[in-house]
């Protein structure tokens, strides 16, 4: 990708996960609902058992470490990272909260795992190697801190048709201030969406028996209001593409986007937003 800056990127991408933290927080009672269901896969497709060691790379608020740490139990931990400190701290309050003691946090960069070779059974990723510009290296390096035979269970978003509720307002921001796709092979929500890409990444690290899966479930929102706060307020990516718009296209950008997401909502208002999400495992 010429004159992309990986250093760059991920200075941005901390920054606007720490700006994300609060907006997490706000709205992560909906997330630990609606998306346990992923969470829970991807541990069973890691084999993780009681008394494993686990890692978690990009936690975020703590998922799917959470459940991974209840399924090792009192015998096992779970080393959960994240490029974010402020995301951290607040997965750290929560594992207070949830009374988990087997969870250490870290601050980390995917991408440079600074952890001991073969030293867990199972690693997991819900949601984050979209977002790294160098995923094949990533991915060996991740590889390699897992004992022979240990697994790596991980989730990216399905193509756009089928997670519109960010697809929907990334198009809509796309049209309203004529914004142009970005190049192939830049990271971001949607760049791991095509099943053999993924494939093939995992296959280049050294992953053998690769398989991957889709895993449909539902996102629902209270309100078309509780929609329109939410996206901006957790989602890095909408708030990078709306960084330049006036507060006028703003406003057309949300009320159409409305209008566009008012299909998923019932008689009470309240929206069921179908959402796919492709699970992938390998063996180290």
């Amino acid at each position: 990708m010429p004159g992309f800056d990986a250093a760059q990127y991920k200075a941005a991408l901390r920054h606007e996960w720490g700006v994300s933290a609060d907006g997490w927080k706000r709205h992560w009672d909906m997330w630990a609902r609606d998306a346990q269901s992923v969470n829970d896969r991807l541990v069973e497709l890691a084999g993780i058992c009681p008394g494993h060691r686990v890692l978690d790379i990009a936690t975020g608020l703590g998922e799917p470490a959470f459940t991974a740490a209840r399924r090792v139990g009192p015998s096992g931990l779970v080393v959960a990272t994240d490029l974010s400190p402020a995301l951290l701290a607040l997965a750290h309050e929560e594992a207070i909260r949830l009374g988990l003691r087997n969870v250490e946090f870290r601050e980390m960069d995917a991408e440079e795992p600074d952890l001991t070779p073969h030293a867990f059974d199972a690693a997991l990723c819900r949601w984050g190697l979209m977002f790294l510009p160098n995923l094949v290296r990533a991915l060996t390096k991740l590889r390699g801190l897992l004992v022979p035979g240990g697994r790596f269970a991980a989730a990216v978003w399905g193509p756009p048709e089928k997670v519109p509720f960010t697809s929907v307002p990334m198009s809509v921001i796309r049209r309203v201030l004529q914004l142009s796709l970005p190049p192939a092979g830049t990271p971001g929500t949607f760049s791991l969406a095509d099943e053999q890409v993924l494939e093939r990444s995992f296959s280049q690290a050294g992953f053998a028996g690769v398989a991957i899966e889709r895993h449909t479930f539902t996102l629902e929102y209270r309100s078309i209001e509780e929609f329109v706060e939410e996206r901006p307020a957790t989602s890095a990516s909408l708030r990078t593409m709306l960084s330049e718009a006036s507060p006028i296209q703003r406003r057309t950008i949300w009320q159409t986007v409305s209008q566009e997401m008012s299909k998923y909502a019932d008689a009470t208002g309240v929206l069921s937003v179908p959402t796919e999400s492709l699970c992938v495992v390998g063996r180290a």
